[in-house]
C-alpha cells in the first residue's frame, strides 16, 4: 500500500490529543473523517494500531512503533517544506576542511552587519565540492578549481602554503622549509579535498603518498612522525593541535581560495559574498 501524509497525521493527532474528537478539532476535520482514516490507515498495514475504550484511546505495541516512525516521517516532511520555501532569506555556506581559516568569524560578523535579512549558516562536507554537488549548501568555499562545467567559480583570496610535521621532528626547529627538504617523506593527502599533489614536486624527487579521509585522522597521524602533510594556512588557524607544527613552504605556490555556486542557478546573494570574502582576504 501507499501510505499517505495525511493518514499519519491522523495517528499522531489521535495519540497527542487523546480522543478522535479532540483530533478532528486539531485536524479541522469531522471525528467521522478521523475514524475513517484511521481505519484506512490499519486496513492498509494489516493491523490493529490503536485500542479504544469509552474513556481512553491508546496505541497497541504495533501502534507504538508506528507512531514513532510517523513522528519521523512527519519531521522530515516539515524540514523538507522549510527548505523549500526559505527562498533567499538563508545561505548556506560550504566548506570541507578549515572554512576560511581565521577570516571565518569575520565573515560571520561582518555578513550578519551588513546583510541582516539573509540568515548565514556555514556547513561542513568532505565532498570534493564541499557540499554543493550534494546539495548541502549555496555555496562552497574550495581550493581547487571544481572541474566540473555545471559550477562557476571566483578566486576570492591566496593562502600561504604550509608543512605540517610533527613537533619533534628536526624540521619543525626551522621557521620555514623547502619543496626539496620533504621530497624524501610521506606525504599523507586528501585526494578528494586536498590541494596538494606529488605533482608539486620535480618529477625525480616526489615523496610517496598515503591516503586519508578526514582532518582529524590526518592530523593525528602527523603527530606520530610517521607522515608529513601539506595544506592551505587556514588549517593551522582552524586545527592547532599538540604534537603538530606548521612551517612554511617558501618555495611552493600560495593556495587560491575559491567561492563556487550552481552555474544554472547562483544564489542571489553570490557577489555580495564575494565581495566581503575578497575584502577580508586583501585587508587579511
Amino acid at each position: 500500500m501507499q501510505v499517505e501524509l495525511r493518514q499519519l497525521r491522523c495517528l499522531v493527532a489521535i495519540v497527542d490529543e487523546g480522543t478522535f474528537t479532540d483530533a478532528g478539532i486539531a485536524l479541522g476535520v469531522s471525528q467521522a473523517a478521523v475514524s475513517r482514516t484511521l481505519a484506512s490507515l490499519e486496513r492498509g498495514l494489516g493491523t490493529r494500531l490503536l485500542r479504544r475504550t469509552s474513556r481512553e484511546v491508546t496505541p497497541t505495541p504495533a501502534g507504538l512503533r508506528v507512531v514513532a516512525h510517523a513522528r519521523r516521517v512527519l519531521a522530515e516532511v516539515d524540514d523538507l517544506v522549510r527548505e523549500a520555501t526559505a527562498g533567499h532569506t538563508r545561505l548556506r555556506v560550504g566548506y570541507a576542511w578549515a572554512a576560511l581559516g581565521r577570516h571565518t568569524l569575520a565573515f560571520q560578523r561582518r555578513w550578519d552587519d551588513t546583510h541582516p535579512e539573509t540568515e548565514l549558516r556555514l556547513v561542513r562536507a568532505n565532498s570534493a565540492t564541499a557540499g554543493l554537488a550534494e546539495g548541502g549548501c549555496d555555496l562552497a568555499v574550495v581550493r581547487r578549481d571544481p572541474g566540473d562545467q555545471r559550477f562557476d567559480s571566483a578566486i576570492v583570496g591566496l593562502e600561504r602554503r604550509l608543512c605540517a610535521l610533527a613537533a619533534d621532528d628536526p624540521l619543525a626547529r626551522r621557521r620555514s622549509v623547502r619543496l626539496a627538504e620533504l621530497g624524501g617523506r610521506t606525504l599523507l593527502v586528501d585526494r578528494r579535498t586536498g590541494t596538494t599533489t606529488p605533482e608539486l614536486w620535480p618529477a625525480d624527487a616526489r615523496p610517496a603518498v598515503e591516503e586519508i579521509r578526514d582532518v582529524d585522522d590526518w592530523l593525528t597521524v602527523i603527530a606520530t612522525g610517521r607522515c608529513i602533510g601539506m595544506t592551505a594556512e587556514s588549517t593551522a588557524n582552524r586545527y592547532p593541535r599538540p604534537g603538530v607544527v606548521y612551517r612554511p613552504v617558501r618555495d611552493a605556490e600560495p593556495v587560491a581560495v575559491r567561492l563556487a555556486w550552481w552555474r544554472d542557478d547562483p544564489h542571489p546573494a553570490t557577489q555580495a559574498v564575494i565581495e566581503v570574502l575578497t575584502e577580508l582576504y586583501r585587508q587579511g
